[in-house]
């Protein structure tokens, strides 16, 4: 393959995104377009009782006002998940939607909502999380059970001669990406067209088709652009259905933009969870037994499993495990996918015990992981893929400099300063969805590449352009990536980690099919140089066929489409169904070194060392930068984020971003990150595997461990704030 994969291409888009002529959802004008704002609940549970739009109804520029009684009917089982469309009084969670103004602008929309006067039948709502456990029940993560043992754990418990068992906390946390959720919705007849931001624009078509009762094929989804997403806009919302209601229902485009306090309920979070883990171990640090049991919450209107456990079962080589994971129903709005979800929560808390287990053992923290590395998949038997974890161990301790770590906790200081080193195992499942894509060769000389996937900020458009640049060899800046239409080939729900994966083999399959195409028009073509040659004879370079023994006989791409009528050749590949391997996963060592002033007990990370295995690097830039935006979440997991939420009302008290807390420049330190850039033959053509997620999983524990090692003390429920170093 050409030196343009794993490159350090800059980014195709990035000159759209830096002049601002990147357009995001609700950044698109059509004509007539009116402005819709969401009333939410203000209480947790109950009924609606009544809605008196008197007042709002009057006010200047209001169009319609769609509330129970008169929104448009629908059919709500046409989504996957349970929204809130208004098709009945029941209220299930604060901030629910539980109307919409429609008015000419959108402080005019704004003013009318402040109107609108809700009475409510209240019910006691379930918020008390640990007073849920008794009704908690079993469940499932993308079709994988929660509970799933092997081995015997009490037999290994016996074998025991150390044990550790301790529960690990985390709280509700938010995606809070800076572009807001955002629908823009226009229909022409029974054909709807929806700008929406979201990470799966085919998703959206095939609910609004189902909710709506109309074919697939009338809904239009067009998303360039998404401001960040982090799984929030994986699945499509209430919003976004009830944006095309108001449309409906006004007969003219409406665009709904959540505000940032809406952006707490209505669109999902990170679950909270309690997790509860045994390991047992001989005197030799070698594992005997793990148990992993999970509490997570989901709504009370449908399960959601934040999948904690699922690392537990391959991270370590013992021969008994067992991981038991359970929901508890809260009158909170429906958790959903965050960055890395289940194994950023579940990694932080096997992580610590481990750190646990190796000061209760007097063994370094690096080598109580080497003991128990696993060469084979503990839960499956099978090889992993490919695995080159010792390795990373190996080279991020030495970056670091772990050797030179002093083992009690407290011994280290810079002046003032206490100092403390941690380090951590991080891993992600290497996946792929099926995909589609065409690719048009023109006759200016130019390549067209053209996927139904979304560019949520890591890097598609580039990793496309970089995919047929690599196959018809030529440069980058003659290639045109399109996506983000339903219009084009399906791709993928961009989340998982999966869009490289799931996309590239297809582009590249039909990129070579247009190569081929190429060559035989070339071959069988008497007015070209290279007529006659055999196809293997024939070279290709910077847009320019040519004969391999004869380098300067040839000629360019557009001459010879020129011959033949000036038309396009195009292919387009697509992967069908596709069976993902369990045993297929990405890998990474993480070291961490922070401060903690002992009279303020603030913490602050100084330092992060990381080196993954992540199966083939195609473009080292964007790695560089998708594995230090992981890493810059872990942190924030560690330190920063905590939803607060009343219990009396289940009211979300720091609903906005300057309560809500994440880390800024100020707060991330230096990060050395690196990828062995192995191939992954198993997965995909180019052996790549994704990247936007394993940069979370271990960061949180590495940050958790390095404050032990400074403090003394152990901190077990995050954010570590400093009222719990006090």
């Amino acid at each position: 393959m050409s030196s343009i994969i794993g490159a350090p291409l800059d980014r195709v888009i990035g000159p759209q995104k830096v002049s601002g002529t990147a357009k995001f959802a609700a950044e698109f004008r059509l004509p007539n377009l009116a402005y819709g704002v969401i009333v939410t609940s203000t209480v947790a549970a109950g009924r609606v009782l009544r809605i008196d739009t008197s007042q709002a109804e009057l006010a200047q520029g209001v169009i319609a006002i769609l509330k129970p009684g008169n929104a448009p009917e629908i059919d709500p089982k046409g989504s996957e998940n349970a929204l809130s469309l208004l098709q009945d009084d029941k209220v299930h969670y604060n901030n629910q939607p539980i109307a919409v103004v429609v008015a000419e602008r959108l402080h005019q929309a704004q003013y009318a909502a402040s109107l609108v006067r809700v009475e409510y039948q209240e019910q006691t709502p379930k918020l008390d999380f640990l007073a849920g456990f008794p009704d908690s029940h079993p469940g499932s993560h993308v079709g994988s059970p929660g509970d799933k043992s092997f081995g015997d754990f009490d037999a290994g418990m016996r074998q025991a001669e150390v044990k550790i068992d301790q529960v690990y906390t985390t709280p509700i946390q938010h995606h809070n990406p800076m572009e807001p959720h955002a629908t823009m919705a226009e229909w022409q007849g029974d054909r709807l067209t929806l700008h929406d931001a979201t990470q799966h624009i085919s998703g959206v078509q095939e609910t609004l088709a189902k909710v709506f009762g109309i074919p697939r094929e009338n809904v239009r989804v067009i998303s360039p652009y998404v401001g960040g997403g982090f799984g929030c806009k994986g699945t499509p919302w209430s919003h976004v259905v009830l944006a095309a209601m108001a449309a409906k229902q006004a007969q003219r485009p409406v665009k709904l933009v959540l505000e940032r306090p809406q952006m707490f309920g209505p669109v999902g979070a990170r679950p909270r969870t309690h997790q509860h883990i045994t390991l047992g171990a001989a005197r030799d640090g070698k594992l005997t037994a793990i148990r992993h049991e999970t509490h997570a919450h989901t709504s009370t209107i449908e399960d959601y499993l934040e999948a904690s456990v699922f690392p537990t079962r391959l991270m370590y080589d013992c021969p008994n495990i067992s991981t038991i994971s359970r929901i508890v129903p809260l009158n909170l709005g429906t958790p959903t996918y965050m960055r890395a979800p289940g194994v950023a929560t579940g990694t932080y808390a096997l992580e610590v015990a481990m750190d646990e287990l190796a000061y209760e053992l007097k063994m370094d923290p690096l080598e109580l992981r080497m003991r128990n590395y696993a060469e084979i998949d503990p839960e499956t038997k099978q090889p992993f893929s490919e695995k080159s974890l010792r390795q990373c161990y190996q080279r991020a301790a030495e970056r670091f400099g772990w050797s030179k770590r002093k083992y009690e906790p407290r011994s280290m200081r810079d002046g003032h300063l206490l100092v403390g080193w941690g380090m951590a195992t991080e891993t992600y499942p290497g996946r792929h969805m099926p995909a589609n894509a065409l690719v048009r060769l023109l006759p200016n000389g130019r390549a067209l590449v053209l996927c139904g996937s979304q560019e949520i900020g890591t890097g598609t458009y580039t990793i496309m352009t970089q995919v047929v640049a690599d196959v018809l060899d030529m440069p980058p800046d003659k290639i045109d990536a399109q996506l983000g239409d339903t219009d084009f080939p399906e791709g993928p729900l961009s989340a998982g980690s999966m869009t490289v994966a799931s996309i590239s083999p297809v582009i590249q399959k039909a990129a070579e099919e247009v190569r081929s195409k190429l060559l035989q028009m070339a071959a069988a073509d008497a007015q070209s140089p290279l007529d006659g040659a055999a196809p293997n004879d024939i070279g290709f370079k910077d847009g320019r066929l040519f004969l391999k023994s004869a380098p300067a006989k040839g000629e360019n791409y557009s001459a010879l489409l020129g011959r033949h009528g000036n038309q396009p050749l195009e292919a387009t590949a697509g992967s069908g169904e596709v069976k993902n391997n369990p045993s297929i996963n990405s890998f990474g060592a993480i070291f961490a070194e922070v401060s903690v002033d002992p009279d303020l007990c603030i913490v602050r990370a100084r330092r992060i060392v990381a080196v993954y295995d992540v199966g083939r690097i195609m473009n080292r830039k964007l790695a560089h930068s998708q594995f230090i935006g992981g890493i810059v979440w872990g942190i924030s997991l560690a330190l920063f984020e905590d939803m607060a939420v009343d219990p009396r009302t289940g009211r979300v008290m720091n609903a906005n971003l300057a309560d809500y807390h994440v880390p800024v420049n100020a707060d991330i330190p230096e990060i050395d990150v690196s990828a062995m850039d192995i191939p992954d033959p198993h997965l995909d053509s180019y052996g790549a595997r994704g990247i936007g997620e394993i940069g979370i999983t271990g960061t949180g524990a590495a940050i958790a461990n390095a404050v032990f090692h400074a403090t003394g003390r152990r901190v077990r429920d995050v954010p570590i704030t400093p009222d719990k170093l006090l």
